[in-house]
């Protein structure tokens, strides 16, 4: 007979025998922290919100960039920022339809959470939203879904195309 679930009702009771039985229990403690008793999801309002502007290397601060460009990378996505959080066990959420304020083409931001509600953070390395942002730039660069690009080698290209004649001009 099929015991019932009281903690969780849309969720089937599973036997102690379950082979994943850590990563199970692990997951429903996640679960467990992003739920209200009463099931409903947490208010992801009060959460911080990272724009990819934030990071981006190709804007200026005025643009919108937060990090200096040594430490940013080129044009993030919100996914990308997205992996990042989950691979740093932080939570977050992505929100596609909204629009970064200086510039309403940049679509898409990321709310997440760094501290618990004790006051906590939910990485001990990450304690700031200046040291996160530095985090994830520092990952997007070495994000799996990044091609490197082939830079020109522009020092032999320079010198053969300069052929010719390169005496003064005459007025």
């Amino acid at each position: 007979m099929k015991e019932k679930n009281t903690r969780y009702p849309l969720m089937p009771v599973v036997a102690q025998s379950y082979p994943y039985q850590q990563f199970q229990s692990s997951f429903l403690s996640l679960i467990e922290e992003m739920l209200n008793m009463d099931g409903e999801i947490k208010n992801i309002k009060k959460w911080n919100i990272v724009y990819p502007v934030y990071i981006n290397s190709k804007k200026t601060i005025a643009e919108g960039r937060r990090i200096c460009v040594t430490k940013a990378c080129e044009n993030p996505t919100c996914t990308e920022i997205s992996d990042c959080c989950n691979f740093l066990k932080i939570p977050c959420a992505i929100e596609l339809d909204k629009a970064y304020p200086r510039d309403f083409m940049q679509r898409g931001r990321v709310r997440v959470l760094l501290k618990r509600e004790d006051g906590t953070p939910y990485n001990p390395v990450i304690s700031s939203r200046k040291q996160f942002m530095i985090q994830v730039a520092e990952l997007v660069r070495r994000h799996p879904n990044r091609t490197k690009k082939q830079e020109p080698a522009s020092s032999s290209a320079a010198g053969s195309s300069k052929s010719g004649k390169g005496g003064k001009k005459k007025r």
